[in-house]
Formats: C-alpha cells, sequence, structure tokens
C-alpha cells in the first residue's frame, strides 16, 4: 500500500539530513523527519564532524520556510520513534536525491534493509547511482579536502567582540529564538570559522517565555504574549541568513544588536508593530535617530490596542495642543512660572530632565551655574509649552505639570542637557509624563558626558559668594564709596520686596545689596493675607515683579539710608523704572528725593501724565487740587521782552518748634496751636494709660514694618507714639520712628506695646511734619555736613520758633524760612541766614522757580555768604568751592 503524502512548512534543519516541520496553519504543531537512507555529519557541541555545517546549510538553504510535500517510508520505533521519508519541493526538486547527487549526504551502510516495497528499492538503487557520480565528481562530502571549521559556542571577551566590530554589518544565521527580543545567533565571522552566543534586540523589551530557573528548578510561566513574541520572531528569523549590527554591550555582558531580516530590514518594528514588545529606554544611545521609528512602530501598536496593549486606554489630552506664555520666574534649572495673557501665572516643571542634585557632591557645585544659564535665555521671553502629563502629589510635593517648553524653536529641555546643565530622568515603562524627545535627551545626555560638558566636567566650577552689604549700615557706607563711583552698573534683580524695594545681585563685585528707588513714593503691598497694605499696593508690587524680577538690569547709586539700603536708580532696558512706575500711577513723585537724584523733571513730566489719564493712584483725580502748589510766576503775564516779572514773597507765619533735625538736614516741625495742644492732652492720657499694668502686655507677635505701635524712647523711658520702619528677626529689635517728633531708634520688641485705638494716628495725625531750610544748599562734604546738623540743632534745640512757609511741596514737605521772635530784628536775620554765615550752607546755584522770585531774601544770604568766603568760615577754610563752576 502507497504511503500518503503531506503538506507542511520546514520550520529548520537540525543537520544535512532532518527537517524539522510545522503545520502550516498552526505553527505550534511540529514534527520531524528524517531523510530516508541517509546520514550527514553531526554537529556536535564539542566540535563539528567534517563538512557537517556545510551539509546543513545545503538543506538549509534548499528548504526552510517554503512549503514541501513529504512522504514517510519508514519509522524507527526505538528511542525518540523517528520517522524517515522523501521530501518533494514546488519545483519537483527531491529529497534526498537532490543532497545525495551534490555530495552532500551518504547512503546508510544497513539502507537496504531499511524499506521493504518495491518502490523503496527502486529509490535505493537511484541514491546509489547518484552517490558513486558524486563520489567519482569529488562532490560535497567526498571532497578530498576542506569542510573544517571552528565553530565556538561563547565569546571569551564580549567587550573586545563590541569593540572590533560595533557599526559592522555582520553575516550571521540565526539558530534559536529564546524569547521575542532574545536571539541565539551563529555569526560568520570568516568561512572557516563562527562563533554563536546570545543576543539582545536593540530598543526592545519582548514578554518572556516560560522558563526554569536553574537553581531551584522551579518553572516560571510565560507572560501574556510571550509565546506570540517568540513565534512571530521565529517564523520569520529561524536559521535564516541576516546582517547582525554589534551596537554595545549591556552592563551583564550581553550583546545588544539590531537584527535585519534578509528583505524586510530591521525586525524590531514589526515586533512592535505587531504589539508583542514595548521600546526599552536602555538601549536608546545605542541606536541613535533610529529609536524614533521604534516609538512610531510601538505608537501604531498602542493606538490600536494590539497585543501587549490589549485594553489600553489612551489618557486624556491634559491641553489643547501648544500654548504661548511668558517666562516671569526662573525657580531651577527644571521648573519655571509662566505668565500667560490674561496675567495668570502658572509653574511646569520640564518633562524628562532633572536639574543638578543638590544632594550630590558632584553635582551641587553646578545647581546655581544651570539656573542661571536657564534665566539668561528664557527670563521674560515669550515661549511655547505643551503639558506633557501629570506627577501626582508626593510626600513633600505638590502636584506637578510636566511640560514641553521651546523657545525660538529650540527644546529647552533638550538645550540644557545638550550643555550638561541637567540630567534626563530614567523612567519607569508605565511612566505618561515623559518628554515626546525622549530618545534625543539620551543621545544629547550621552553626547555631553563625552565631551565632559557642564557637569560632567571633572573641574566644578568655583563657587560665587555673593556679599550682603545692606546687612549693616556700615557695611552699606563702605560699598557706597565703589558704588557711586560707577555709572550704569550691571546688576541682576534677585527679589522684588516692594514695588519700590528690589534685593539686587551684582556679579562683577560679588555683592548682593538691597536698592530703594530715588525720587518716588510707592504704596505698600500687604506681606500676608492679614496684613491690609495700601491702595493699589498689591498692584504696584505685582508691576514691579512682573517687570523685574530676575531681570538683567543697570543700577545708579546715589547714597544710602539709616537701615543700609542703597537709594538709587533702576534702569530695565535702558528705562528708569521709577519713570514707569510713576507712569502707571503706581507712584507719585517725593519731590526732595527728586531733586537730589537730578531726574525730577523726567519724574514730574511722568506723574502729570498719569494723571491726565487718571491711572491707578490718580483715578479721581481733581487738577483743581493742584492750583495752591503752582508756581507763583506761571500766573503772571510775561514783559515784551519774554521775561517773567518778578513775583512778591508769599508769606505764610506758623509758630513752630523743631523736634529733630535729621543726618541730612532735613526737620521735622511740629506746628504749635491746636494740634499741639491735642497732642499736651494725648500724651498725658498716654501717659496714664501706660502707668496702668492692664496695659502692659506686649505685642502679639513679631511688628511689621509700617505697624503703628508704642514704644518706650530710651532717654526719658516715657511712652510715645511711633511707626515700625525696620524690623529685625534674628535680633528681636526693631527701628521706631516717633510720628510726633520725627526722631528714630532701634529699640528691643519688649519696649514696643500695641498702639490702642485711642491714640491711634486717626484719632490725632502725626504732628511732626517734614520741612527743609529755604534758600540754602548744605554742603556735599560729609563732615561739614556734619557741622552744618549740629549747628542747625543747637540754633533750634528747645526754642519756639516762627517759620515763614516758602513753599509747600506736592508731597507735602515745607520749605521754610527760620525766625527766632525774640532775635531777629529783620527779614534778613533767620536761623538759615546764620548757617550760610558760619559757611555751612551756600545759596543754591541752581533755584528753584519759587526761590527765583525772593531777589531780595537771595541778595540779603549772597552778602552774608561772601563774609563767609572771606573770614575762610566752615566749608570756605580752604578757598572758594564755586570758583571752578
Amino acid at each position: 500500500m502507497a504511503a500518503s503524502h503531506f503538506e507542511a512548512k520546514v520550520k529548520s534543519v537540525l543537520s544535512g539530513d532532518t527537517i524539522i516541520l510545522h503545520n502550516i496553519s498552526n505553527p505550534r504543531q511540529e514534527r520531524i523527519l528524517s531523510l530516508a537512507f541517509v546520514t550527514a555529519p553531526r554537529l556536535k557541541r564539542e566540535g563539528d564532524e567534517q563538512f557537517a555545517f556545510e551539509s546543513r546549510d545545503y538543506l538549509r538553504r534548499l528548504l526552510v520556510g517554503k512549503v514541501v510535500r513529504f512522504q514517510v517510508l519508514y519509522k524507527i520505533p526505538t528511542g525518540a520513534n523517528r520517522e524517515y521519508g522523501i521530501v518533494a519541493l514546488p519545483d519537483r526538486t527531491v529529497l534526498p536525491e537532490q543532497a545525495v547527487a551534490e555530495g552532500w549526504l551518504k547512503l546508510r551502510d544497513d539502507a537496504g534493509r531499511k524499506g521493504d516495497s518495491d518502490e523503496d528499492a527502486q529509490i535505493l538503487e537511484k541514491l546509489q547511482v547518484l552517490e558513486a557520480r558524486a563520489r567519482a565528481e569529488s562532490k560535497g562530502l567526498w571532497a578530498e579536502t576542506g569542510g573544517r571549521i571552528t565553530s565556538s559556542n561563547e565569546l571569551s571577551n564580549p567587550q573586545q567582540f563590541v569593540e572590533e566590530n560595533k557599526g559592522k554589518e555582520l553575516d550571521a544565521i540565526v539558530e534559536k529564538v529564546l524569547s521575542g527580543d532574545r536571539l541565539i545567533v551563529r555569526f560568520i565571522l570568516s568561512p572557516t570559522e563562527h562563533v554563536q552566543t546570545m543576543i539582545l534586540l536593540a530598543g526592545i523589551r519582548a514578554p518572556s517565555t516560560q522558563r526554569t530557573n536553574p537553581s531551584t528548578q522551579e518553572v516560571q510561566a510565560a507572560e501574556p504574549f510571550g509565546d506570540d513574541a517568540q513565534l512571530f520572531v521565529e517564523t520569520r528569523l529561524l536559521q535564516r541568513n541576516t546582517a547582525v549590527n554589534v551596537l554595545g554591550l549591556t552592563p551583564n555582558g550581553q550583546i545588544v544588536a539590531d537584527v535585519k531580516h534578509p528583505t524586510q530590514g530591521s525586525i524590531t518594528p514589526h515586533v512592535l508593530k505587531a504589539g508583542l514588545a514595548k521600546c526599552t529606554d536602555h538601549h536608546t544611545t545605542l541606536l541613535g535617530a533610529q529609536m524614533a521609528s521604534l516609538r512610531q512602530a510601538e505608537k501604531f501598536a498602542r493606538d490600536r490596542g494590539q497585543g501587549v496593549y490589549q485594553g489600553h486606554v489612551a489618557p486624556k489630552a491634559n491641553a489643547p495642543g501648544e500654548l504661548e506664555a511668558v517666562v516671569s520666574r526662573v525657580q531651577s534649572a527644571d521648573t519655571l512660572f509662566l505668565r500667560n495673557k490674561a496675567g495668570a501665572e502658572k509653574r511646569i516643571n520640564l518633562s524628562s530632565v532633572r536639574q543638578p542634585k543638590p544632594s550630590d557632591p558632584k553635582q551641587s557645585p553646578w545647581v546655581a551655574e544651570a539656573k542661571e544659564f536657564l534665566r539668561k535665555k528664557l527670563i521674560g521671553k515669550h515661549v511655547k509649552f505643551h503639558i506633557d502629563g501629570k506627577r501626582p502629589a508626593t510626600e513633600g510635593y505638590d502636584e506637578r505639570e510636566m511640560a514641553t517648553v521651546s523657545f525660538q524653536g529650540k527644546n529647552i529641555g533638550l538645550l540644557l542637557v545638550e550643555n550638561g546643565m541637567a540630567t534626563v530622568i530614567r523612567h519607569r515603562q508605565d511612566d505618561t509624563d515623559r518628554s515626546p524627545i525622549y530618545d534625543d535627551l539620551l543621545l544629547a545626555e550621552a553626547t555631553a558626558q563625552e565631551e565632559q560638558r557642564g557637569l560632567w566636567c571633572p573641574k566644578a566650577p568655583s563657587a560665587k559668594q555673593y556679599v550682603d552689604y545692606s546687612e549693616s549700615l556700615e557695611k552699606a557706607k563702605r560699598q557706597l564709596t565703589l558704588l557711586s563711583r560707577q555709572r550704569r552698573v550691571p546688576a541682576v534683580v534677585d527679589f522684588v520686596k516692594s514695588a519700590s524695594r528690589f534685593t539686587v545681585l551684582i556679579p562683577r563685585e560679588n555683592a548682593k545689596i538691597t536698592l530703594v528707588l530715588s525720587g518716588i513714593r510707592a504704596p505698600r503691598s500687604a506681606r500676608n493675607d492679614q496684613d491690609k497694605g495700601e491702595p493699589f499696593g498689591k498692584e504696584a508690587h505685582e508691576f514691579a515683579s512682573k517687570r523685574c524680577q530676575q531681570r538683567d538690569v543697570e543700577i545708579d547709586v546715589e547714597d544710602c539710608d539709616k537701615v543700609g539700603g542703597f537709594i538709587g536708580t533702576l534702569y530695565i532696558n535702558r528705562e528708569n523704572f521709577a519713570k514707569t512706575l510713576v507712569e502707571e500711577g503706581l507712584a507719585s513723585v517725593h519731590a526732595y528725593s527728586a531733586e537730589k537724584s537730578g531726574n525730577a523733571n523726567e519724574l514730574f513730566a511722568a506723574e502729570q501724565k498719569a494723571k491726565d489719564a487718571r491711572k491707578n493712584l490718580w483715578e479721581n483725580y481733581d487738577p483743581s487740587q493742584d492750583d495752591e502748589y503752582d508756581d507763583t510766576t506761571a500766573a503772571t503775564t510775561q514783559t515784551s521782552n519774554g521775561e517773567a516779572p518778578a513775583a512778591s514773597r508769599q508769606k505764610d507765619y506758623r509758630d513752630v518748634m523743631v523736634t529733630h533735625v535729621a543726618d541730612d538736614g532735613r526737620l521735622k516741625l511740629q506746628q504749635i496751636g491746636s494740634g499741639t495742644s491735642a497732642l499736651t492732652s494725648l500724651m498725658s492720657a498716654f501717659s496714664k494709660f501706660h502707668l496702668n499694668p492692664a496695659n502692659n502686655k506686649g505685642l502679639d507677635g513679631p511688628p511689621k514694618a509700617g505697624e503703628f505701635v508704642s514704644a518706650k524712647f530710651t532717654e526719658d523711658d516715657t511712652w510715645y507714639r511711633a511707626r515700625v520702619r525696620r524690623n529685625d528677626r534674628d535680633a528681636k529689635k526693631a527701628e521706631v520712628v516717633y510720628i510726633d517728633y520725627g526722631n528714630s531708634e532701634i529699640i528691643p520688641w519688649t519696649r514696643l506695646r500695641p498702639l490702642s485705638a485711642e491714640f491711634s494716628n486717626t484719632k490725632l495725625k502725626p504732628q511732626a511734619v517734614d520741612a527743609q531750610l529755604a534758600f540754602i544748599q548744605l554742603p556735599g562734604n560729609p563732615e561739614y555736613l556734619n557741622d552744618a546738623v549740629q549747628f542747625i540743632s543747637q540754633e533750634t534745640a528747645g526754642r519756639s520758633l516762627v517759620a515763614n512757609v516758602d513753599q509747600v511741596d506736592k508731597d507735602g514737605l515745607l520749605w521754610v524760612t527760620l525766625f527766632d521772635p525774640k532775635e531777629s530784628k529783620s527779614g534778613d536775620e533767620s536761623v538759615n541766614a546764620d548757617v550760610i554765615e558760619e559757611g555751612l550752607a551756600m545759596v543754591p546755584k541752581k533755584l528753584k522757580a519759587w526761590e527765583r522770585s525772593a531777589s531780595d531774601i537771595l541778595g540779603a544770604l549772597k552778602q552774608k555768604q561772601d563774609v563767609a568766603k572771606v573770614e575762610r568760615r566752615g566749608q570756605w577754610e580752604y578757598g572758594d568751592l564755586t570758583e571752578d563752576d
């Protein structure tokens, strides 16, 4: 009875005489078939027999992956119950006939005893004829030489192998598929040298197949889709000729490579598209730009829910595409504050990058450097950003939005990594907040490491230590000498304390100072939710923060205040920021300070502009309120030669008492009258109030700047009304200004009490008003100025005087001429004239409009000045100061 014919697909060739077939529709159903009547040399671990590889390779090239018809002629029941038969290809090639004819198979010694039918006898006879011809022609196994191949089953030095072959495409045969990402390949190094080793497919991680733990013999089940991944690769690569591109080595010494199918290219994108593997970040630096195509293949499977992505639900989009914003603050090299067009601010973290770790001794020196790198690039710039995901809140961290930020088309995270100013986060496989250019980041990091850029440089940057010169008045005065000589000093605004007060860093001096804007007064903002600021204080503070925070600026320093603050001008984009504040109606001009700084004209013009536009502070502005302050010359008609006639000097006499003379010569006056009578009554009640032990309770907490309190004056241990100017939390002391007298001092918190409502400044306004001696200019030299202040103090201390108010500035400052009613016989005899006569002041070189109108007074003062010059008094002791003008 004739044997049946079957169809099957050839999975692999075990040796020159044995093949593995599988069911065409079910690849997992396999059977082994040996070719009838013949034998081939054996491939052995300890060493192949001669021509064993060539014999198998002949059959491999002919059969693997092909659909064949086969017929079983006989079986040998012992052992494996092996079947023997013949195989026919579609082109009518028949095996073993063809292989015997080519000399790659020999007839078995017992071939005659294997078949018992006439058909078998005919086949055997034909094979004998073919074998005799092949032997005569020295074909295949019958060749006298060759067939000796050195084949090793392990690499003695994988590192050396990779270094020698990295980047090369090596010819190889896939001998075994262990799983979807692990293969055993035979590298054909030369016709006579082969090496077999395991490799990992670069860029992917496939689910594992069933495996046995060698130490415990415990069987570990396959992961979902593990067998499918193995079968997918096996049916496409097993025993195929491939080109293997060796890329690198894992930390465990395993070779990582890209394996290319003979016609379809790299196998990995196909595995990913089928959903039978996921991308692994570990090989990104080895694959380079090729990783992008793998990510696309992975996305293809993920979007369709294929394979390992079955049931995958795509995360909801957090934001509608790309948005635009302005960088308002750089918190660190990976954290930014962005402000949108509506003015709303949000904090974002750069996706997949991390600033140098402050806790790592090698990286910590780069923390400030990286932040400064980002600040210079981005602060105040328009950027585009896209939210990639959210990092949920954890212990010690709030919820964080991870975003990709680009400036002028350049990804900021990538820019940081390229320059060695940040490292790349190693994400978990399921992290959804990774950067869309994660592979580029990994490649950039590897390049930065190789080129030793930034934090990968063995040499750490020198740490910049800023000295705080506003820490004390002594330090401030020392630095003032240096800074006041320079113009437009480059600086960086480190912090905006208020609309007119900034912490400023001066890198070239390694200096940190508090800068107070001269010429203006900005409304005070609230310190906290419980504190109440002045109207438009919050708006002014926010405006200053938006414009100045972390910006590169230039500063001019003129002077310093009593607490170590530097008074001066801040320029941002070459524009005086004080002027900008005033133009926006978020500050008013402080006339005395503005005149002193030389910016008065532009500041008053800016203020008028804000008033006319009714901006912010001036929303209820009434022009008629300014009439009383207009210069007397403004309303006069001009003469024929265009000059205004001199107006008569205004007379506004008030009884006053000088309560304090400041270091710069400014006065504090009490106007004697109903106010001082009320003050006497108030102080009497105030003393009785504090004698009561029930009212001896201290402040509820640390005093706040601007807060009105009761303060116990050191000199006479008496309680007075005061306002806190500055607070020192470390020393638990505060600087207070006594609002009814104008003097100030630093006292412990223990000498402060809350100010009862019945004594508040709303019940009786502060009695000390600001004043300045009119028609005189005090010395610029600190020594002579000090002499002038002492002289004025002696001349006015404890005396009831009469003040003629020559001018009232818009900020309430009184310009006065002081007379002693007991001694002044004429209008020329005044404290002002006495100061000039002592050589401790001069007639101003630049006169204000209202000063020019008092020509008689000026003439008398100049006469006294001439006498002082001749007699070399005070500042004239070394000659005439005005000669060089």
